[in-house]
């Protein structure tokens, strides 16, 4: 019997990945966050494809998709991200790549480089995969589609104290600014953007505490 296929899609810091991997864990499945694609993308433009002006050269990044190698290796429930045979969990969680992923991630030319690759590796089903564009385009016969949202107020303070807590300097206002700034680019970009599935079921965790998240979720999916 096919395992189930669940699609959780929606805003900065509404806990997408950290409540779908413990999702994974309780119901055997192997968990993805897509955003990890991108940012290894937007990692390795930061590194490699910069103009004299020191910005990522989109041109240079596009000639240069060939030599981006991504692979995944299975560890407890979870999918480790390789980046040209590096391991990249940590890397890719650093500001300037929160800065630059949005602008990446609504390029056309990565998303359809990134597409065939997110899609087989839901092929055989056991996964929960989230990101900004799941159930509505790159798995859009999932068995499940959430999509979770907050208000950003919220977000801005859950955001803050992840990168206080990973010893990031920063102020609430700017990480205010870039959450805006990437739902802007996320929603408004004109390929695959950030939108609820027509039949994805909506869950405002504003008040509710990641346990009480993924208990509304589990019951959703004891239902059927």
């Amino acid at each position: 019997m096919r395992k189930l296929v669940i699609a959780v899609d929606g805003y900065s810091s509404t806990g997408k990945s950290s409540i779908s991997k413990i999702i994974a864990k309780k119901l055997n499945l192997v968990h993805l966050d897509t955003g990890s694609i991108y940012r290894a993308v937007t990692y390795y433009a930061l590194k490699n494809c910069k103009n004299s002006e020191g910005k990522i050269d989109l041109d240079l990044l596009f000639k240069s998709l060939d030599k981006i190698e991504i692979s995944f290796k299975e560890d407890k429930n979870e999918l480790k991200l390789y980046l040209n045979g590096e391991e990249m969990s940590h890397k890719i969680r650093q500001i300037k790549v929160n800065n630059n992923v949005s602008f990446i991630a609504k390029q056309p030319e990565i998303r359809a480089f990134l597409l065939e690759l997110q899609r087989n590796l839901a092929k055989n089903g056991g996964i929960i995969m989230d990101g900004r564009d799941i159930g509505a385009f790159v798995l859009p016969d999932a068995d499940f589609k959430f999509f979770l949202t907050a208000s950003v107020e919220e977000r801005t303070k859950r955001r803050f104290q992840e990168l206080k807590n990973s010893g990031i300097d920063t102020e609430e206002e700017k990480v205010r600014d870039n959450l805006l700034k990437r739902d802007k680019i996320d929603s408004e970009r004109e390929n695959s953007p950030l939108k609820q599935a027509e039949d994805a079921i909506l869950i405002d965790n504003t008040f509710l505490t990641k346990e009480e998240t993924i208990a509304l979720i589990l019951n959703y999916l004891k239902k059927t």
